[in-house]
């Protein structure tokens, strides 16, 4: 099995069973809700891809002449052309790249050796998951405690240095950001390495299944992999994570400090429970309503940023395949790639608006 249907099963098992749970034990009014956002999920991922393709189309170049250079005759790029079915109408082609988009079959790409681009994508993926993922989280720690902090330190010392941080780092153009961290953690302090995903020696003895490393060389028990595969992550996920924080801990700032004016948070206050509990125990837990919708606003912007992270980093995951491809005007790989960023996003959207239907129940109507 292909690492990418191996990750789909992963995530799809689990959103199938929380679904199916939804609707046999949801309300009439949550069941509506549902089936309208996955309704208007799928036209949102066909519009997308198809601006990708016409957009593709319209700039200028040509990816057979890029992939054969000076060398390619006008015999050969006709015959190469036709073969790949690029001399066909527009309107021919748009019909096969919507039928391949619906049947998830990407065909081949359209330089470097024409391989399927479903395997190249399957090797590229599970990368941009493992970075994603853990600069997720750093984000979502970060962002929400230091909000909450600032929050409980309002108009002190804290507070001012928190807001000062989340406006700076959110600020910073990621790119920059993460040249600077390789300067000073990899050039002049020597301390991490600034390129790639693990020790190439290392890399050698690590047998892989899904193609995260730190699943598979837990699966192994290749420890060495393990401490290689942590030590090349921590570079590219502060670069991702610590940009994303700062938006949240606004965020969940405000909503904390609008939490503690409400009633209950007062009458709490009167019987005489802790600042702290206050803050953390009961207002923080209703300032993330908020917080969530803005999870699903974010990946958006977290696969943007891996995009930079990536090429940054020389990181081989989605993001720098998509360079690469763009780069050679391959329109099958790049529509391909931004397809599947559509519906990454879309459904990522679409489990955040079920699980904050789940929470508020006043969105339901």
């Amino acid at each position: 099995m292909q690492p990418i249907a191996l990750l789909a099963l992963i995530i799809g098992i689990p959103a199938a069973l929380l679904l199916a749970y939804v609707f046999v034990r949801g309300s009439t009014g949550l069941r509506r809700y549902i089936l309208t956002r996955i309704g208007l999920t799928i036209p949102i991922v066909l519009i997308l891809g198809s601006l990708v393709f016409f957009i593709m189309h319209v700039l200028p170049g040509d990816p057979v002449t890029s992939a054969l250079g000076p060398k390619g005759t006008p015999e050969m790029i006709q015959s190469i052309r036709q073969e790949l079915g690029l001399n066909d109408p527009l309107i021919v082609q748009y019909g096969r790249f919507l039928l391949n988009m619906v049947t998830f079959h990407f065909g081949n790409s359209l330089v470097g050796g024409h391989r399927p681009i479903i395997d190249e994508m399957s090797e590229r993926f599970p990368a941009t998951v493992e970075l994603i993922v853990p600069a997720s989280i750093l984000a979502l720690l970060l962002g929400v405690f230091g909000g909450a902090l600032s929050a409980s330190k309002r108009k002190k010392a804290p507070d001012f240095v928190l807001r000062i941080y989340a406006v700076v780092i959110y600020s910073l153009p990621i790119f920059w950001f993460g040249l600077v961290l390789q300067l000073i953690f990899g050039v002049y302090l020597h301390w991490l390495p600034i390129s790639g995903r693990i020790d190439p020696i290392i890399g050698t003895t690590l047998k892989t299944f899904t193609n995260i490393y730190t699943i598979d060389a837990l699966i192994s028990g290749n420890w060495p992999a393990l401490g290689s595969v942590l030590v090349h992550l921590i570079l590219p996920v502060a670069t991702l994570g610590l940009i994303q924080s700062g938006l949240f801990m606004r965020m969940t700032r405000i909503n904390v400090i609008e939490t503690m004016q409400e009633d209950f948070i007062r009458a709490a206050r009167a019987r005489g429970i802790k600042e702290r509990v206050l803050t953390y125990g009961h207002a923080l837990k209703n300032a993330m309503i908020p917080v969530i919708t803005l999870i699903g606003l974010q990946v958006a912007i977290l696969l943007a940023g891996a995009v930079l992270t990536e090429t940054v980093f020389s990181w081989p995951g989605m993001g720098s395949y998509l360079v690469e491809r763009i780069s050679a005007r391959d329109y099958n790989a790049v529509q391909s790639v931004i397809t599947v960023f559509a519906m990454l996003v879309a459904l990522i959207s679409l489990a955040v608006d079920v699980i904050y239907s789940l929470v508020d129940p006043r969105v339901r109507y």
